[in-house]
This record gives structure tokens, C-alpha cells and sequence, in this order.
């Protein structure tokens, strides 16, 4: 089965802060990527309260589904490769079942029968190896919002909180609790309804 345990760290940067974070490290050297998110969840929905969410990401021509959920380590990533007819079926609420995805969402109590497409989300993103970690810079687009985050992944959760709170201090930047995408849309998708 195709599963990851994410180990991430995250912070919401003001625009000056992004454009700091964008010179003091060598993000220069490399092109952005876009990627669009497609967010599913039932009508109840179960998935957020379950702290889990599932999504479809759009990155280099490559579809993946996605299916996050809450892991001692940090999140558990449970993922299934879909064609691009594959994603168009799911965005028009006429899902195909995959099967590292079922096989997670039926643990869970889920069916995909009852799960509909709420929205996209779309980054330019910018990835650099630093210190044995992935540090990424995303500027996000979503409904009528705008935000800019500075993301670390680490294989620890003990390396990536010291290596993120040097790039914070260095930078001057204050640590802010700051919601994963998923959660920021849905509060952007709530106040636009």
C-alpha cells in the first residue's frame, strides 16, 4: 500500500516575510510549481471530524488522491495514482473507487458514495533541500483569499522543529499557529457562503 507519515512544520508569512524567506535562501535557484487541490468530504462530514481529509492534487500533469489522517508521528498519507478521467469523474461528483484510498475510507466508516467535491485550491510552490529537510515556500489562492506559508517536512519531528526555528529566528519571523490548507479552506469556503 502506498502510505507515508508526514512529519510537517508550517507558518503564515505575511507578504514582506515570504519575500525575506525567498532571499535569505537560495529558493532563486529553482521555477515555481503550480498544484491545484480538489477538496472532498461527505454532507455530515465525517472525514473532518475524524481530523482526517481527502484530497486530488493536480501537480506536473500527475493526479493523485490523496486521503490524510491524524498519526501519533504526525499524518498518516494514504495515496492512490488517478488518470486525468479519472479526477475529472471525482470533480463531477461521480467517484471511482481506488484501492489504497477505499481500503482507508472503509476503516474510517466512509463510502465513497457519499462523498462530494466542495472546491479548489491552488499554490505556486517553491521546494529547496536545506539541512536534510524540504523546505517550501507557497504562495495559495482560494475563494477570494490570498496567503503566503513557509513549510518544512522533516523524517523527525525533533530535527524539523529545530531546523524551522532557526529559519524563523534567522529571519525574524514570529511563530504563528497556523491551520493546514485544508482547514483554511474550509473556513474561507464558510464565510463565502
Amino acid at each position: 500500500m502506498s502510505q507515508e507519515i508526514e512529519i510537517e512544520y508550517k507558518n503564515l508569512l505575511t507578504k514582506d516575510e515570504y519575500d525575506r524567506v525567498h532571499q535569505l535562501y537560495p529558493f532563486e535557484s529553482v521555477e515555481f510549481v503550480e498544484q491545484t487541490n480538489y477538496y472532498f468530504e461527505s454532507d455530515d462530514l465525517k472525514l473532518r471530524s475524524l481530523g482526517a481529509a481527502l484530497r486530488i492534487r493536480k501537480k506536473n500533469n500527475q493526479w493523485t488522491l490523496t486521503l490524510k489522517q491524524p498519526h501519533p508521528e504526525g499524518l498518516l498519507e494514504t495515496h492512490d495514482s488517478l488518470s486525468e478521467h479519472e479526477a475529472d469523474l471525482w470533480i463531477q461528483n461521480r467517484m471511482v473507487e481506488k484501492p489504497n484510498v477505499g481500503k482507508q475510507l472503509d476503516e474510517l466508516g466512509v463510502s465513497v458514495d457519499d462523498l462530494k467535491f466542495l472546491g479548489s485550491l491552488t499554490t505556486r510552490r517553491k521546494e529547496i533541500e536545506y539541512k536534510d529537510t524540504l523546505l517550501v515556500l507557497d504562495h495559495s489562492l482560494y475563494y477570494d483569499q490570498e496567503d503566503f506559508e513557509l513549510e518544512l517536512e522533516a523524517k523527525s519531528k525533533e530535527q524539523g522543529k529545530n531546523v524551522f526555528s532557526q529559519i524563523l529566528n534567522q529571519c525574524n519571523i514570529p511563530e504563528r499557529e497556523t491551520d493546514n490548507k485544508i482547514k483554511r479552506f474550509y473556513k474561507a469556503r464558510q464565510e463565502s457562503e
